[in-house]
């Protein structure tokens, strides 16, 4: 695990095999996933079982009824019945479950969840339950331990991190959260709605506490107030992986020495090559993500399955990292190429799972169709690589595609006859936008010419930056030998 700090962004990388696959960025307007608010219900909308909270933010938080605990003094309340569990005006704590995106408001809960180095407590769920990704021994001993120090009415999940963990340390984990939830408790109490009462950490510290455990070899930081609260952090949480933590102190950059770049953007392409030399190409859209696969210049040595089946495990591979690395959530679909052999398509779903296997983010995935198709879904907590790194183009308006020349041309060309044909003025100057005056004034083009000639109006052109594409915008407009020569 790699940290970088400067005064514009935390970055956080994850390489395996020296290779990135998790890349997190957190600048100034950091992610809310995890704070808890004293929120005021604003509205309660029986038609889609849900309300709108407010909660201090730009837009109001969505809360759906299965999100919500059952307040006190409301009793035989239907479960399904927003109506009977909140009212307008109400006060209530909530969680935040979803970054707001795009025009969507953050994703709330009331089932508060405090998480720790070892455990997370869940205090208005009376369950205890221990991470199925531990070994079904360790699961055991860690269970037993559990039990017998968990507070009445509270629930508690052991977390991964948790492998090889004493009594000692899980109790010191328990003590923790029972402070910070009292605290949480009483801030709720004293506070205003809308207003924050608890904070998740920062992004270092966060990925620290939640990814950073026995199978990591070493932890480097670049910034040394960084890596004394990294530091100690683990002293006091883990003391055997403090031990793997690293300052970095070449001149040259941390992400540069580990050779980053390249996989850096990678993440920002839409086609990703695979080492054969077949591509994934990958579409994100606004209800789903669309992921092709291709082979490209790979033509095989055998046949045609054994080509396509080449291709498609390599993709598969490369698909899942690139859901880590670009953090890319919700329904997912991805087209492999058609395979005619049953058991080809069983190995690359196989080979699809297993690549998932360290991804963190829950997900499921489906069985290949006869058509090649496999849709997954993975958990969506925050807008993404992309999201963070990029924004909607003002020309194509996050299409990926603009007007063509000569559509731009023969749409300004149009305006310009309709502006003089109806126009009550003798002359007019015009400003276009420089790459369609260019279009406009290009050797051979005699547009304007016959303008003149079919209106007997005086028309000049030139070029402004501040008109659109395909603007006609008049800057003066008059009698006829008022206008200079200086445009077209």
């Amino acid at each position: 695990m790699l940290i970088s700090h400067d005064m514009h962004e935390t970055r956080v990388a994850v390489v395996e095999d020296r290779r990135l696959v998790e890349l997190y960025i957190e600048r100034p307007k950091r992610s809310v996933v995890g704070n808890v608010y004293l929120g005021k219900v604003r509205d309660v909308l029986p038609g889609m079982q849900a309300a709108f909270v407010d909660i201090g933010l730009e837009k109001n938080a969505f809360l759906y009824v299965d999100e919500v605990v059952s307040p006190e003094g409301v009793t035989g309340a239907p479960r399904r019945d927003i109506q009977q569990l909140l009212k307008p005006g109400q006060q209530l704590m909530v969680q935040v479950l979803k970054d707001p995106m795009g025009t969507k408001g953050a994703r709330v809960t009331t089932e508060i969840t405090l998480p720790g180095r070892f455990l997370v407590l869940m205090p208005f769920s009376p369950f205890v339950g221990v991470s199925r990704k531990l070994p079904d021994g360790e699961r055991e001993r860690l269970g037993e331990i559990i039990e017998a120090i968990v507070p009445d009415g509270v629930g508690v999940i052991v977390r991964t991190a948790a492998t090889g963990a004493s009594e000692k340390d899980l109790r010191g984990d328990m003590e923790f959260l029972m402070r910070l939830w009292r605290r949480v408790q009483a801030q709720s109490r004293e506070g205003l709605a809308p207003e924050v009462v608890y904070t998740e950490i920062d992004l270092a510290l966060r990925l620290v506490r939640d990814a950073f455990g026995e199978s990591f070899r070493r932890l480097v930081v670049d910034d040394k107030r960084v890596y004394e609260k990294v530091t100690s952090f683990l002293r006091k949480s883990a003391p055997k992986l403090a031990k793997r933590v690293q300052m970095h102190k070449d001149k040259q950059s941390l992400f540069q020495s580990y050779d980053l770049q390249a996989d850096m953007e990678s993440a920002l392409l839409r086609d990703v090559p695979l080492p054969s030399g077949g591509r994934i190409t990958i579409d994100i859209a606004e209800a789903l993500t669309a992921i092709d696969v291709n082979t490209g210049s790979y033509v095989g040595r055998k046949n045609l399955e054994d080509t396509v089946l080449r291709t498609n495990l390599e993709a598969a591979a490369e698909v899942a990292r690139q859901l880590r690395l670009r953090d890319i959530g919700g329904i997912i679909v991805i087209d492999f190429i058609d395979m005619e052999n049953p058991r080809n398509r069983q190995e690359v779903v196989a080979r699809l799972a297993s690549a998932l296997e360290r991804d963190r983010t829950k997900t499921r995935v489906s069985d290949m169709s006869r058509l090649g198709l496999v849709e997954m879904t993975r958990k969506n907590v925050t807008d993404g690589l992309f999201g963070v790194l990029t924004e909607p183009c003002p020309t194509c308006r996050g299409e990926g595609r603009v007007l063509s020349d000569a559509t731009k041309r023969i749409m300004v060309e149009r305006g310009l006859r309709e502006l003089l044909m109806t126009g009550r003025s003798s002359a007019y100057l015009i400003g276009l936008n420089p790459q369609t005056y260019a279009l406009v004034s290009a050797p051979g083009n005699n547009t304007l010419t016959l303008l003149r000639s079919e209106t007997g109006k005086q028309v000049s052109v030139i070029a402004d930056p501040d008109v659109g594409p395909v603007e006609v915008r008049v800057l003066i407009e008059g009698k006829a030998g008022m206008l200079g020569t200086d445009g077209l």
